[in-house]
């Protein structure tokens, strides 16, 4: 079976700032893969190529056998760090405008049925995230931990193949992330989807991924630092978790954090 995603021989180059070189690595449908490393090792840049965002110096990047389109497009959704949500729209508006956006994209506002059936479909995704009594909220009114399930509804909305997470967790507190590690672990294996995360937690990278990949750089040279850039050093296929238990599940569609 071909991957999904298949990144070939691949180089990052801004003029003689090389951040990644010579970097391969076919990425099957319905994996987890975390991808590690020390920082300036490109692991944003990765996630920047893959989103559409940036486009390699050399080397080819395909999704499904075919060129990676050059825009980011629905098949492929984004969590950051920060919350990256609408302050002036509440929990269901942040939801709804990308149903919004590719249904109206000159007046960005759906109308009558249409409106109707999107704002169904939110509140749904809404209640998957465990905010299903918070849709009339606004971030002010969430904490991090709502808030970046907000963020994450925001990216499934679209029905993404792929979701990309950078440091998605970072900011939150222990107790938090843990129920946020079984939320998109839950989500994962609901909604079969193909995730890549970037993150700087070793433990959160083997907690949750299928696979586990390190971004360093092979050469160094002390006197031109940015002549080398970073390839995966090691590539570790882990056996597959087990579901997520009925407790967990129960705790963490509660949705219990507190603004």
């Amino acid at each position: 079976m071909s991957a999904l995603l298949n990144i070939s021989n691949v180089w990052v180059e801004y003029g003689d700032h090389i951040v990644l070189e010579q970097l391969s690595l076919a990425i099957e449908a319905g994996s987890f893969v975390s991808i590690v490393g020390p920082s300036g090792a490109g692991k944003t840049s990765l996630l920047r190529l893959v989103l559409g965002q940036e486009r390699p110096t050399r080397g080819t990047i395909t999704l499904d056998g075919k060129p990676m389109p050059g825009e980011c497009g629905p098949d492929r959704g984004v969590v950051f760090q920060r919350y990256s949500v609408f302050p002036h729209l509440t929990a269901l508006g942040n939801v709804m405008l990308a149903r919004d956006f590719a249904g109206a994209p000159l007046l960005a506002r759906l109308f009558g049925r249409r409106r109707a059936a999107a704002r169904t479909e939110a509140l749904a995704m809404l209640a998957a995230v465990g905010l299903a009594d918070a849709a009339n909220l606004y971030p002010a009114q969430m904490s991090g931990g709502m808030q970046q399930r907000l963020a994450i509804a925001q990216a499934l909305m679209m029905r993404p193949r792929i979701l990309l997470l950078d440091e998605p967790f970072g900011a939150l507190d222990p107790g938090i992330r843990a129920d946020m590690h079984g939320l998109i672990r839950q989500l994962w294996q609901e909604q079969q989807l193909t995730i890549i995360m970037v993150t700087h937690d070793i433990r959160e990278a083997f907690t949750l991924g299928t696979r586990v990949i390190t971004l360093d750089k092979r050469r160094h040279d002390p006197h031109a630092p940015h002549r080398y850039g970073a390839t995966a050093t090691y590539d570790l296929k882990l056996k597959p978790k087990p579901a997520i238990a009925h407790a967990a599940a129960v705790a963490v569609r509660t949705g219990t954090e507190t603004t």
